[in-house]
């Protein structure tokens, strides 16, 4: 249905005035967001309620392509046109910004410290952007910014809307008024605090019995908090999600379950991704000293500059019960581990085993698990999706 939609997309380019416009990963920052990245352009990352490329979309009314790796351009399609709009996937838009992009005349760019926010074809004519921007650098800065992003995009959705309301008369709310709850929503006995920042529940998503919801927080479509969990704030669960136990400042992209007990504390989780029962993320170091993250461009542990650091996991990617995340633990994409210890800082992609004795995880292995659990949600992994994860293969294992 992508490839149709942008068939669509470039008939209305084709035949309209429409500015044609693009978002664009920049080849000097995206692999600072590995492994999130090896499966979707930065574009398609999940920060507060929406994607990047929907609160872009959203603003400027329009639908946006993909300019990103060549492997993931099937997918994600790109749309050329003589004059093309060229957005960086990496700038979180405020209505301001994207008022101002609409404006860009050909030949000219936007700028912010010395980095380009949008130009519209060979631009040398520059703008200096002003005001307050969030330019994102490293896959951190998702979570490190996500309650912000929960408070721009509760405006951007709600403006002018009626939310359908609370009927459930066991469940206690403190500050209401930032509460929105879109159709469908089912939520029994439980306690939601939007004192310090306003709670997203979206259409048909769950609240269940004894949970605990503290804002900012978004709660995707069909998402579910299960029973007596505690979110503890600057939470996004994406659509299809299920979480329980303790969970602050963490962002699960979407179809991804982290369902039972267990702490995880500023982490950002991929797609179609489960966290066994009793897993835990180390989030603090015991002497409170920086944490050390994995950086793929480098190649070795980094010092992150962050006091807080959990866990980072790439699609497709699981754990056994009782796994104990170290702080600043990075997961590549379809690792699937198990084990009593604490995990090493740096889990490869396609690693299978104990985690004091990883293996490689045969390809047609992955895809069968994967397609397991995508049966789960009525989804199918395609001929695409295999080629990508064949091509994520190729770069970190062969």
């Amino acid at each position: 249905m992508r490839n149709v939609g942008f068939l669509y997309l470039r008939l209305v380019i084709l035949k309209s005035n429409f500015v044609n416009v693009v978002i664009y990963d920049p080849p000097q920052v995206r692999a600072n967001f590995l492994p999130l990245s090896f499966t979707r352009p930065l574009a398609d990352m999940r920060i507060g309620i929406l994607r990047i490329v929907e609160k872009w979309e959203k603003r400027l009314g329009l639908r946006l392509s993909y300019k990103t790796e060549d492997y993931l351009q099937e997918k994600f399609p790109l749309v050329l046109t003589e004059d093309t709009l060229f957005i960086n996937a990496c700038v979180c838009p405020t209505d301001a910004l994207a008022a101002a992009v609409k404006q860009l005349q050909p030949g000219h760019f936007i700028s912010s410290k010395g980095q380009v926010l949008a130009y519209r074809q060979s631009a040398d004519q520059e703008h200096v952007w002003e005001e307050p921007v969030l330019v994102l650098q490293r896959n951190w800065d998702l979570f490190r910014n996500n309650g912000a992003e929960i408070r721009n995009d509760f405006n951007l959705l709600t403006q002018g809307r009626k939310s359908a309301g609370i009927q459930d008369v066991h469940t206690r709310t403190y500050a209401e008024h930032q509460i929105f709850v879109e159709p469908g929503v089912k939520i029994r006995a439980a306690i939601l605090n939007a004192e310090d920042g306003p709670i997203y529940l979206g259409a048909n998503s769950e609240v269940q019995e004894g949970a605990i919801i503290k804002g900012p927080f978004a709660l995707g479509e069909h998402a579910v908090v299960n029973m007596g969990g505690k979110m503890r704030g600057d939470n996004t669960i994406g659509p299809y999600c299920k979480v329980g136990g303790e969970v602050s400042n963490s962002i699960l992209f979407g179809y991804s379950n982290k369902a039972h007990e267990g702490f995880m504390g500023n982490s950002v989780i991929g797609e179609w991704c489960n966290l066994g029962a009793d897993s835990n993320t180390s989030n603090l170091k015991n002497n409170y000293s920086n944490i050390k993250v994995y950086s793929y461009p480098d190649h070795q542990l980094i010092d992150s500059g962050l006091q807080f650091c959990g866990l980072v996991m790439g699609d497709h990617s699981k754990c056994g019960i009782n796994i104990m995340f170290d702080s600043g633990t990075v997961v590549g994409v379809n690792a699937n581990v198990f084990g009593v210890k604490y995990s090493p800082k740096f889990i490869p992609s396609f690693s299978w085993g104990d985690i004091e004795n990883l293996t490689t995880f045969q390809l047609d292995k992955a895809y069968e698990i994967a397609g397991r659990m995508m049966a789960r949600r009525n989804l199918e992994l395609t001929e695409i999706e295999k080629r990508i994860l064949w091509q994520v293969y190729q770069l970190e294992v062969r």
